[in-house]
């Protein structure tokens, strides 16, 4: 990202697309929030250690190695279906000693990042990066309840089908019942 670039050239898919689920914690990774603070991931990792007390577990933790190799094999392998590498699969790791994992952010650990990145680009967007936090909550929200929906939606079809199974049982067993014999019709007068 270009350092002249503004934060409404961002696209919030370009966003959204850097939010990920780990631990059940949607997240975004200190190289991802670097990139988009313009500082160099060293320094934001500096800045989170200088104030380790503002960064409780579920602000921020730290991935384990296979947590990451587990990220880089399933980003990599969508991502190459479309021959676009992930940065997390291609660059992200460049700077980063090896033996380091990077760190994970939750939506208030974002927040707090504009507490100890005190430059505007960082309060703007910090603001910004919430409220694609916000949005993606959002629509996870409006998926529940149209899952919810269509499952209503299937159990009243499945009811429907029952019914209309009975029915056509019903009428099955009208059809093929046997014709009986009738005798004849009136009373009888014994002169027969």
């Amino acid at each position: 990202m270009k350092k002249e670039q503004s934060i409404s050239v961002i696209e919030p898919s370009v966003l959204a697309q850097r939010i990920f689920i780990i631990r059940g914690h949607k997240v975004m990774f200190d190289f991802h929030l670097a990139e988009l603070y313009l500082v160099p991931v060293k320094r934001l990792n500096e800045q989170v250690k200088r104030n380790t007390a503002r960064f409780p577990i579920d602000f921020m933790f730290q991935l384990t190695k296979a947590e990451f190799e587990n990220l880089i094999s399933q980003i990599a392998i969508s991502s190459s279906d479309n021959g676009n590498w992930s940065q997390i699969a291609t660059s992200s790791q460049k700077h980063r000693r090896q033996d380091s994992m990077p760190y994970a952010f939750t939506e208030h650990g974002v927040a707090m990042l504009s507490s100890v990145l005190r430059s505007d680009r960082a309060i703007q967007m910090n603001a910004f990066i919430i409220r694609a936090f916000v949005k993606i909550r959002e629509l996870l929200a409006t998926n529940k309840d149209l899952a919810h929906k269509l499952d209503e939606l299937e159990r009243r079809q499945s009811e429907q089908d029952n019914n209309l199974a009975e029915i056509y049982s019903i009428v099955k067993q009208l059809i093929d019942e046997p014709i009986k014999q009738v005798g004849p019709m009136g009373f009888a007068t014994g002169k027969e």
